[in-house]
């Protein structure tokens, strides 16, 4: 029989919201393990997700975008919008500024087998769980397949 996310996820995960203070993130984060925390609204409405991937641009910085001038114009290599994405970034203090939005989600009925191929194709390391209202009800790690691969093939 086929597993669903919601028989593997991890129920009630630990959230943040928008104004947290990246400093208090970075605490939770560090004592509890964790790679990325759901952000929420007041209601519980998932409206991104932090990960030690955002929280490094606070520690490497940003590079400018490579350009070069012809006559009086300016010509980027590279979309000078990700550089001040990149910038706000490194510069942010809360959860709001440093955030991803708009993460890829999955609901708790889905088979575990396309919460796995998502993680995989996508390259990412956690899915948030949402019901029908977007609020968010689990999280689906790596670790957690993982954890549920080691205890099916013990049994």
């Amino acid at each position: 029989m086929l597993k669903s996310v919601a028989e593997v996820m991890t129920r009630d995960p630990i959230t943040v919201k928008t104004e947290t203070p990246l400093r208090d993130t970075i605490k939770i984060m560090a004592e509890k393990g964790i790679s990325g925390l759901p952000v929420v609204d007041d209601i519980g409405k998932l409206i991104g997700i932090i990960s030690e991937t955002d929280l490094m641009w606070q520690q490497a910085g940003v590079t400018p975008p490579a350009y070069f001038m012809i006559f009086d114009s300016v010509i980027y290599l590279k979309n000078p919008l990700e550089y001040e994405r990149e910038l706000h970034k490194a510069l942010g203090q809360t959860v709001g500024e440093v955030m991803s939005k708009k993460p890829i989600t999955i609901s708790p009925e889905k088979p575990l087998r396309e919460a796995a191929k998502i993680l995989r194709d996508k390259k990412i390391h956690r899915l948030p769980v949402v019901n029908d209202s977007e609020e968010i009800v689990g999280i689906l790690s790596l670790s957690d397949i993982i954890r549920d691969m080691a205890q099916s093939q013990s049994e």
